[in-house]
């Protein structure tokens, strides 16, 4: 198979048009990347879930299992399949960049967390995709693991559960209840920090957990203090020590305190440069929901907090505006990435003017422009592909761009005359992305299928 034909079995695959009968076809192909991308599909056909789970290649089934945009429910058949690997891959669960995931019903996962396997029920457990209300139920099981993952149902657990689990035999299981503690228990705080060493976890107990005098003094005078710097227990006197500390870390750290005032902010030598990353301050995410903290991060002259401010759903209308605006590009690109409600030109802006590489997924945002973008870009030559989201295009300038602008995007473009379509068809240059094209008749797609010698 050439190069441009297999470019059009592969767009053959995602093409969203692309009927059951020829999905058919093509996992019949011995080709690895196209029968994965149907695994991939929405709303496939009955006939086409029901191929996929009797393949007897299991990779294609773990695909399957794997795949975040596949019904949940017809995931969830794979739960008898023979390959512990298939059934490791529905435990574990997609993990889409940025993307929801619909998890498995609650039955799938009782009879994930019952197999006997244990590779699979304490794979199960690791998937944040597990409801609570299903973790809480393991608090008294035998594998340590599994009784770790009930205290991610804290809330959920009677008192002398947790009781239970912070007295665990296993050291892992103590850990994981005083993880949920800590913020309000001083000794288990101290506990931790001294039994996870060096661990990710022990930076987070030392920004959240309740110090102790004795425990705070001792973690100022470490090299390094900036995960206690910014622990919201930290008696003030050491607040003031660590604002002048030498390590400009520390001293960031200190800045973004949520007891401030601005103008302490502002006495603080600290500097936030533009390409900094920055995770969202603890006690920002944690008043998510909290308008008027949302109010005053957005509006601090502190570059961390209206970052902070910036990914929170709940940030007001008027906010949102404000923080559009804003000088520092990572809270306008955080803004549009992460609030519902983005306003539009702010999309734009970013995708047409922003390097980072995250501005380019801005387009498949709801609230992208659409309408009048055929007027403001069909004759720009960097951006002619924007003109394609108006609904307004005619099927005259999609042709017009497939032959003069950006001919693959032109090509998929389901606006685009059936005449003009056979000639991509017939063109080996277009041909793998005008298999693309919803509008593409079904007559040849089963052609493209005779010609790459798929079996009927």
């Amino acid at each position: 198979m050439d190069d441009h034909l297999d470019a059009a079995i592969r767009a053959l695959a995602w093409n969203s048009a692309t009927p059951g009968s020829v999905l058919l076809r093509l996992l019949k192909l011995d080709h690895r990347d196209v029968r994965r991308t149907i695994t991939w599909r929405s709303g496939m056909p009955p006939e086409v879930v029901d191929a996929i789970l009797a393949d007897p290649d299991p990779r294609i089934r773990m695909d399957f299992a794997d795949s975040a945009t596949a019904d949940a429910a017809q995931r969830a058949r794979l739960i008898d399949d023979p390959s512990p690997k298939v059934l490791l891959a529905l435990a574990f669960g997609p993990t889409p960049y940025r993307l929801p995931v619909e998890p498995l019903p609650d039955w799938a996962y009782e009879r994930l967390l019952k197999h006997p396997d244990e590779r699979i029920s304490c794979g199960t457990v690791e998937s944040h995709l597990v409801p609570t209300r299903l973790l809480a139920g393991l608090a008294d099981h035998p594998h340590r693991v599994l009784r770790a993952a009930a205290c991610r149902a804290w809330e959920e657990l009677p008192h002398a559960t947790r009781e239970s689990l912070l007295r665990d035999d296993d050291l892992k299981v103590r850990q994981a209840a005083a993880l949920r503690v800590c913020r309000e228990d001083a000794d288990r705080t101290a506990w931790l920090v001294e039994s996870l060493g060096d661990s990710w976890s022990a930076s987070k107990v030392l920004r959240t957990g309740l110090l102790s005098r004795e425990l705070a003094e001792r973690m100022v005078a470490e090299p390094n203090p900036s995960s206690v710097a910014a622990n919201p227990s930290l008696p003030p006197d050491l607040v003031r020590q660590l604002a002048v500390h030498p390590d400009p870390r520390v001293r960031l750290a200190v800045s973004a305190r949520p007891e401030l005032t601005e103008a302490e902010r502002a006495a603080v030598d600290y500097t936030v440069e533009p390409e900094a990353r920055l995770d969202p301050l603890d006690w920002v995410w944690d008043a998510r929901e909290d308008v008027e903290v949302l109010r005053r991060c957005a509006t601090s002259a502190h570059i961390w907090l209206r970052r902070s401010a910036a990914v929170c759903p709940a940030l007001p209308p008027d906010m949102v505006e404000l923080l559009a605006q804003d000088e520092d590009f990572a809270v306008r690109l955080l803004l549009g990435e992460f609030h519902p409600e983005p306003p539009p030109e702010l999309l734009l802006d970013l995708y047409l003017h922003g390097t980072h590489r995250a501005v380019a997924m801005l387009i498949a945002k709801p609230r992208f422009p659409s309408e009048g973008m055929a007027a403001r870009f069909l004759d720009s030559p960097d951006h002619q592909r924007l003109a394609l989201r108006d609904p307004a295009l005619t099927p005259e300038d999609v042709d017009r761009l497939s032959r003069e602008g950006p001919r693959g995007s032109a090509a998929m473009d389901p606006r685009l005359p059936q005449a003009r379509i056979r000639e991509l068809l017939a063109d080996p240059e277009t041909v793998g992305a005008v298999a693309g094209n919803p509008a593409l008749p079904v007559e040849d797609m089963h052609r493209l299928l005779d010609a790459a010698g798929v079996p009927a």
